[in-house]
């Protein structure tokens, strides 16, 4: 408990250890000038960093916490360590100047440094490195990489502080330059994410950020050298001298950081959750504490007596975390009704997270902003300084991703923290005086009133289903939910869709068709389980070891959900290793026959990261002489400018590449990239070879029973990707294009996915083959028919809305079909809709069904399933005619 019986002094600057010159007021607005570009260019620089430092940290919880503690533990570092000399000095510009420098220094030493430290840290901790060793080398190597840095940066605000020294008329301008500081901040974090970073790159936005701490250094001495600044600061320890103040200042970090932690959790689920909604959610809690700062600078009254105003912040922020929750638990409805009153455009999508993040962050981030300010003047009239003050409280924000992110939203959910929040801010305004037994009794009930309330769970059960498995984990919240017709759903955070159990064939096909075109695989490595269909169709194939590298735990246990039926349940299980991908590849080990991405949405935060040229070299190295890598996109998540950015990263690694389709679905056409194997060749003979040795059941059931069917996927050869991404940028880890601009399709789709397959077809230019007559019937021609023929059918459906009149449908269909039906023999999917539509069509106009299957006879007269329709149509006729 941070009980406190020392008595404070009122805010007298008369009373204080402290003497200085007086600033004129004029040079305020240089100092808050300088602290804005100051914020701007350190949240630049974390976003930055972040991004690089997760290539060989990865994008799983360890390595988040790790960059996120890491730089809060830097900051406060520095601004302890260096808060002693700074207020010794008889010229701190010196130091602010020094600190300056040293951070775009630094930011140049990591721009050509941390790719080679990245690539030996990933071979050094391993794939799958220990717990212990994961964690400690994640946070001791980010910590010691951004330390120089961040020392100085946590130093900034102290040297400007001291330089101000006291305003003659406002007091201490702790809270002017806080928010000064915060909204330069705010400043970086937009228009880094929507500007600097998609156009410039990750480098080359380090430099812009290097050359803002550089005119900061420059700009400091021309503006406060001539005024001679103050006699010596004498900081006492105020540690022990006001043990409740130090308390409350590292309660308060610890809480406020909690409560940014669980609160995006939380919106994750409710909004896109790509690069953009982080930047709008962080801009906004940014915001709030800098207007807080700002507000509690001109409500600061030096003669009042400042725990009476400590308790009411606190008291307030209490209360402004309940309200937090239940604007949370509204989250939804919110966010629909603020997406359908702005314009159904990326601004408009991304103006209604933003304007959702308001609604839940707006009041408690002021709240915290004014409540910093006020601790951080009474710290300073306390004598234990700005520096001290804000590196406890720092101190205690780094100490709340690991407690919170790690510990509390895992074991007890989302509600239950907030209200922990919210009784850590009530008893802590109890905590600075006696007799507050009912603000204790209050914080007591409201932390079992949490854990007895029902759990802020923002998941989407379809009507008369049922939510079949929840988990909140470490990285993201987990669910299986069911619906009236026994389909299971998995989703991430309640957005996005990791595969169903309606979607066998598909999600089997994409783990067949890589292992088939491999001439005899031993070993395949999958990225990404998603509901383990696609991972245990591949132990179907005779002596094929499969490793699955699967980023969430929770993920996993998901999975158990969609397991094999018992009648196979005797086929081998993946031996899946709970790791990111990225590092998996990237630290080395087993070289794999085959290597299948799985889908992954391009526009979800991180995601991007999994379609870089780099992340594609890696895997290359990783893959055994003559071996296949195919990486499966999903088009209906991605609109054709960022697919030519994956595909241009994908030559660069893999200049051979060819493309294939999964299925034949219009309403979610998967494409996949593939690079080796018997594709390019057109070997029909090598996979007829390939087809002998799997279960022959299984491939009738996928539709990949001939060689045809497996080569006849092919939709673009070398020569026609190369085309089609000529002009586009390649993503790569330094030009992140993917992460920026695939979520503009999520946000404000502009095309249907037929549309967008129609378009691919279109721009891969795939010629024409020669009419019937003239065919040579060599492999060759009958393969170049096959692709002709699909493009057809694909051309065909996409111009034809389904009724439930079969009349109707056979008017539509029965010319397109029939033809394609004659261009390729093979081609069995124009085969079978017009059987289908002739078995309803009997019952309606036996005479047209008959017709229809006398059509389809003379098509095709080597399928012998027409004729015997045609048969058993007659024979019901007879019988009817009859009885």
């Amino acid at each position: 408990m941070l009980v406190s019986s020392d008595s404070p002094p009122a805010f007298n600057r008369r009373s204080q250890e402290v003497t200085a010159t007086t600033v004129p007021a004029r040079q305020l607005p240089i100092a808050l000038a300088l602290m804005g570009l100051s914020g701007f260019a350190a949240l630049g620089y974390q976003m930055i960093w972040t991004q690089q430092l997760g290539i060989w940290l990865g994008h799983d919880m360890a390595a988040v916490l790790a960059v996120v503690t890491a730089f809060f533990l830097g900051l406060s570092g520095g601004a302890w360590l260096l808060q002693g000399p700074i207020g010794r000095s008889v010229a701190p510009w010196r130091w602010y100047a020094g600190c300056e420098a040293v951070i775009a220094l630094w930011a140049l030493v990591l721009s050509i440094g941390l790719g080679p430290a990245n690539a030996w840290l990933a071979q050094w901790m391993g794939p799958t490195p220990a717990p212990l060793l994961h964690w400690s080398l994640a946070f001791l190597a980010t910590l010691l990489l951004l330390l120089p840095a961040t020392l100085a940066m946590g130093a900034t605000l102290p040297a400007m502080e001291r330089l101000l020294g006291w305003l003659p008329s406002r007091g201490f301008a702790i809270g002017a330059l806080y928010g000064a500081n915060t909204l330069g901040a705010v400043a970086g974090v937009l228009v880094c994410a929507l500007v600097l970073v998609p156009a410039w790159g990750l480098g080359c936005t380090t430099l812009a950020c290097a050359a803002l701490s550089t005119v900061c250094a420059v700009l400091v001495w021309p503006a406060f050298r001539a005024r001679g600044v103050a006699d010596p600061v004498t900081v006492h320890a105020g540690l022990l001298t006001a043990p409740g103040l130090a308390g409350a200042l590292a309660a308060t970090g610890l809480l406020g950081i909690g409560f940014e932690v669980t609160v995006v959790r939380v919106l994750s689920q409710v909004t896109q959750n790509t690069v953009y909604t982080f930047a709008m959610v962080l801009a906004v809690y940014l915001t709030g504490t800098a207007i807080g700062g700002f507000a509690w600078q001109l409500w600061h009254d030096p003669s009042a007596d400042p725990l009476r105003r400590r308790r009411l912040l606190l008291v307030l922020l209490a209360g402004a975390c309940l309200l937090s929750a239940a604007a949370l638990s509204a989250s939804p409805a919110l966010a629909t009704a603020l997406a359908a009153s702005l314009p159904a455009t990326p601004a408009g999508a991304m103006s209604a997270e933003a304007g959702l993040a308001a609604l839940v962050f707006a009041l408690p981030a002021m709240l915290m902003g004014a409540c910093f300010s006020h601790l951080a003047v009474e710290a300073r009239v306390r004598g234990l300084g700005l520096g001290p003050a804000l590196a406890i409280n720092t101190l205690g924000g780094a100490i709340a991703p690991p407690l919170f992110g790690v510990v509390v939203l895992p074991l007890a959910g989302p509600l239950a923290a907030l209200g922990l929040l919210s009784a850590g801010y009530l008893a802590l305004s109890g905590a600075a005086r006696r007799g507050a037994w009912p603000l204790w009794l209050g914080a007591i009930g409201l932390t079992l009133a949490a854990f007895a309330l029902p759990p802020l769970r923002l998941v989407d059960v379809p009507e008369d289903g049922r939510l079949a498995f929840h988990r909140e984990g470490v990285g993201a919240s987990v669910s299986v939910t069911e619906d009236a017709s026994g389909v299971r759903r998995l989703r991430i955070n309640n957005r996005e869709q990791e595969g169903s159990s309606a979607t066998f064939v598909a999600d089997a096909r994409m783990a067949y068709l890589p292992l088939l075109m491999h001439p005899a695989p031993r070993n395949a490595l999958f990225l990404g389980l998603g509901t383990g269909v696609t991972a245990h169709a591949a132990t179907e194939l005779d002596g094929v070891q499969v490793t699955v590298a699967e980023l969430l735990p929770e993920v996993v246990a998901a999975s158990a959900l969609f397991r094999p039926t018992a009648d196979e349940a005797a086929t081998p299980v993946p031996q899946i290793v709970v790791a990111d991908a990225r590092r998996f590849v990237r630290a080395g080990g087993a070289a794999y026959d085959v290597v299948v991405a799985d889908l992954f949405h391009p526009a979800r935060s991180g995601a991007g990261a999994l379609f870089t040229r780099e992340h594609f070299e890696a895997i290359g190295a990783r893959l055994a002489p003559d071996g296949v890598f195919c990486q499966w996109l999903p088009l209906h998540q991605l609109d054709l400018d960022t697919l030519a950015s994956i595909v241009a990263a994908f030559r660069g690694a893999f200049p051979e590449a060819v493309a294939i389709l999964a299925t034949h679905s219009l309403d979610t056409p998967v494409l996949g990239l593939v690079a080796g194997g018997s594709l390019r060749s057109g070997d029909t003979a090598a996979v007829t070879r390939r087809l002998a040795t799997a279960r022959q059941d299984r491939l009738s059931l996928l539709r990949l029973d001939d060689p045809f069917t497996v080569l006849g996927t092919l939709v673009a050869d070398a020569p026609a990707l190369a085309r089609f991404a000529t002009a586009a940028t390649p993503n790569t880890d330094d030009l992140p294009v993917v992460a920026h601009r695939a979520p503009r399709l999520a946000y404000a789709p502009d095309s249907t996915p037929r549309q967008r397959l129609g378009a691919l077809l279109d721009r891969l230019e795939v010629r024409d083959v020669p009419a019937p007559q003239e065919a040579s019937g060599t492999p060759a021609d009958r393969l170049a028919r096959y692709r002709q023929a699909r493009n057809r059918f694909l051309r065909t459906g996409m111009d034809v809305q389904p009724v439930p009149d079969p009349r109707v449908m056979a008017d539509r269909l029965r010319a397109p079909l029939l033809d394609i039906v004659r261009l390729s023999p093979e081609f069995r999917p124009a085969y079978d809709p017009l059987l289908r539509i002739a078995s309803a069509l009997a019952p309606l106009d036996p005479e047209a069904a008959d017709t229809l299957l006398r059509d389809l006879e003379q098509a095709n007269p080597g399928r012998p399933e027409a004729a015997r329709q045609r048969a058993a149509l007659a024979a019901a006729r007879r019988g009817a005619a009859n009885p």
